[in-house]
């Protein structure tokens, strides 16, 4: 009989750690009980439910265009400062810009939220806008803290190019711009789709900072989870939570797979 080590051991502690809880929230998902602590039976009725409430399927909604919008700038931010921390000669502009950027990746979110509401208020008392707190001010502080984590890994991805590449294209006509797009660009797309996923999944998931740049006018689904959770836990958000991992799961085994099929076609290839 083949005796576990160590490592294994922890191994599968650790999993048992992480993924229990995620089981046992699936199973309560079909719950017939309206107390998500008691069993009640077998049922589905509680995703027929969620798929009735409005309100969650409109802060799902505001979630993900928020959360793809977010994304999107956050990558373009970080790559152009990623770009200028690594590419730029040593200054103490350089040394400034690094240190602000890594900033948010340590400063608590509460004191990003609590400032990003300031700087909204003053700047509507100041220039007239914003008028009110809604998507746009969301988007633009999702964009604000997922920038420097978008930075931090393309920079990574920036150290590790070689530079001779880009300048035998500048060497053979081709202008800094026209380099970055078709050279530099490509390079590192994996790290841009790194940076972007990531920016997604913060933005999809963040309430604190969300709860301080929202007004009346957007709720996002952390908030609407969060505020069901204060009233009591419903089944429903069980079931919401199901549908959630649901889908992580299915992206993430479509991955594997196409990983899985590149790396054979590379085997194959003589």
């Amino acid at each position: 009989m083949k005796k576990f080590s160590f490592s294994t051991t922890m191994l599968w502690v650790g999993l048992v750690f992480l993924y229990a809880p995620m089981l046992i929230l699936i199973i309560y998902s079909f719950n017939d009980s309206k107390l998500v602590t008691v069993w009640g039976g077998f049922s589905i009725k509680w995703y027929f439910e969620l798929f009735k409430d409005q309100q969650i399927l409109d802060a799902v909604w505001v979630s993900l265009q928020i959360a793809f919008y977010s994304a999107s700038m956050a990558v373009i931010i970080g790559t152009m400062a990623a770009f200028v921390m690594t590419r730029f000669r040593r200054s103490w502009a350089k040394l400034t810009l690094s240190n602000m950027i890594t900033a948010p990746l340590v400063m608590p979110e509460v004191i990003t939220g609590l400032s990003l509401m300031l700087l909204f208020v003053h700047m509507a008392d100041l220039i007239g806008w914003p008028l009110e707190r809604g998507r746009m001010t969301i988007w633009i502080a999702h964009s604000t803290f997922c920038a420097a984590y978008v930075a931090v890994v393309v920079s990574s991805r920036l150290r590790e190019l070689d530079m001779s590449i880009e300048e035998a294209a500048m060497d053979l006509g081709a202008g800094p711009f026209k380099t970055f797009m078709q050279i530099t660009v490509p390079m590192i797309t994996p790290a841009l789709v790194a940076g972007w996923l990531l920016s997604f999944s913060l933005s999809l998931d963040d309430l604190v900072i969300a709860s301080f740049a929202s007004g009346p006018g957007a709720t996002t689904l952390p908030m609407v989870v969060f505020s069901s959770v204060r009233l009591g836990v419903s089944p429903k958000i069980n079931a919401l939570a199901t549908l959630i991992i649901l889908v992580v799961a299915i992206i993430a085994f479509i991955s594997w797979y196409m990983a899985v099929r590149a790396d054979k076609k590379l085997k194959m290839t003589p």
